[in-house]
């Protein structure tokens, strides 16, 4: 929500809005002229419409109850409601636009995307569901040609976007809240690719291989067959090495600055969405230079007594892997951009919701066990409410069944949390929080810690 607002000031129009919690997004919106209430009440609605001569139109996004004051009030006054997505929509059918989705790395793929059409002077629209570093927003009003959006799937609502060019990064069962089995997340992801009038998908992914014709197809892992390729030469804790390959030719060589797999992966279909809307490989690949990937992903917050505290979003058992793959690359390779080379993994999970946890809880027990310790705080619910066996306890047992020679410590609670990692972790070690939930909050609660002070309440919220 935050990135149509400020696309919409930045574009002329009066945007308001509420939050209760005061953080950087908050004081952007402010800095552009957005109205920031400090609480959602049936009075914000009244004092909007008393200060606008045109009835304001309200934007609400899935996760608005109907219970919501404003949204009552809204009602009541008999304004115009839209679904963030409608609005999303709206922008992406009134410019040539290019629509990201799939299960892992969209926010990834989007952000470089946006970076690499940035550095080559095409200054895009971007709608973003993380923080594009390049911008240091997840939304800007570019004057460029081209609109890049993250097409979420969570809700299936993305399949209102008809895009100039949609991506779609990979594809497995995930959001069991919303779809009942995998036939329906295929079906709804088969609806947004038929609403765009190009598709480009990764091959590597078997589901997409299977169910999906796509006007063009990249892979890191051949050049046969495939439109785009990023075959890897060099993988190391820092970067990665790769021939890229149009049509079977080699058009070159790039140094990606960051590791693992899954990063080439993504930058590749960012570099073969660039190429698609006619820019040249040789401006693309300078601008390889300037990527840097969203934040919370294997996002540095800093050092705490010789322990290394890395942010990363993962929250499926697949991205969960991923991550800690990468991490164990920066450990063996000995080669990173952290200030110091880590020597051991301590993996801190916070599962988001019940129903991704019941789902998933072997997948994330098997994951789980590339760590060289774990720790696992309460499950987020995201507003769902408890399913039994679903719990951080039940996840900790099966790791242990999994990994009897893994040590596995459970918390209570987010305070508890902060001193199970000062007594598990060790000098150099790599602290790595997961998740999607607040546990981005650790780093604050353990610089707390670490100054003897008492953590307020609203960190560990």
């Amino acid at each position: 929500m935050s990135a149509l607002a400020l696309i919409l000031v930045n574009r002329g129009h009066i945007v308001s809005g509420s939050d209760s919690r005061e953080n950087t997004t908050v004081e952007q919106l402010r800095a552009q002229g957005v109205r920031v209430f400090r609480d959602q009440s049936a009075a914000n609605i009244d004092a909007i419409c008393s200060n606008v001569d045109l009835l304001p139109l309200v934007v609400i996004s899935t996760a608005i109850p109907k219970s919501n004051p404003e949204l009552k009030a809204a009602k009541l006054s008999q304004l115009k409601i839209l679904h963030r997505s409608d609005l999303l929509a709206a922008l992406i059918q009134a410019q040539p636009s290019i629509a990201v989705a799939g299960s892992h790395g969209k926010t990834t793929t989007s952000t470089l995307l946006t970076t690499l059409l940035a550095t080559t002077d095409q200054d895009p629209t971007a709608v973003i569901g993380g923080v594009v570093p390049y911008y240091d927003s997840n939304g800007h009003a570019g004057k460029g040609r081209l609109l890049v959006a993250e097409a979420d799937e969570s809700d299936g609502s993305l399949v209102k976007f008809q895009a100039t060019l949609g991506v779609i990064t990979n594809l497995e069962l995930d959001h069991t809240d919303h779809y009942a089995n995998l036939d329906e997340l295929i079906n709804t992801m088969k609806r947004f690719g038929q609403g765009c009038r190009r598709l480009l998908t990764n091959f590597d992914c078997p589901i997409l291989k299977e169910h999906f014709d796509a006007t063009a197809w990249w892979s890191v892992k051949t050049s046969a067959g495939v439109d785009f390729a990023a075959l890897p030469i060099c993988l190391n804790g820092d970067q990665t090495i790769a021939d890229i390959y149009e049509q079977g030719k080699r058009m070159g060589q790039i140094t990606l600055p960051m590791p693992g797999l899954h990063n080439l992966s993504n930058a590749m279909a960012a570099i073969a969405a660039c190429r698609l809307e006619g820019l040249s490989f040789e401006d693309v690949q300078q601008g390889l230079a300037d990527l840097q990937p969203p934040g919370r992903r294997f996002d540095f917050r800093g050092t705490w007594e010789g322990r290394q505290i890395v942010d990363d979003y993962a929250h499926h058992p697949s991205e969960v892997s991923a991550t800690l793959t990468m991490a164990r690359l920066i450990v063996t390779s000995g080669r990173s951009q952290l200030p110091n080379p880590p020597k051991r993994i301590l993996a801190v999970f916070q599962p988001h919701r019940y129903s991704r946890t019941n789902e998933f809880l072997y997948d994330f027990a098997r994951a789980l066990g590339e760590a060289d310790a774990v720790l696992l705080a309460p499950v987020y619910s995201a507003g769902e409410n408890p399913i039994q066996g679903a719990t951080s306890e039940s996840l900790a047992k099966a790791i242990r069944i999994q990994h009897p020679s893994l040590p596995v410590a459970v918390a209570e609670n987010f305070n508890q949390l902060t001193l199970l990692v000062q007594k598990h972790s060790l000098k150099d070690d790599l602290v790595l929080a997961m998740g999607a939930g607040n546990i981005n909050n650790l780093w604050r609660q353990l610089t707390c810690l670490d100054n003897a002070k008492r953590c307020p309440p609203s960190l560990a919220a």
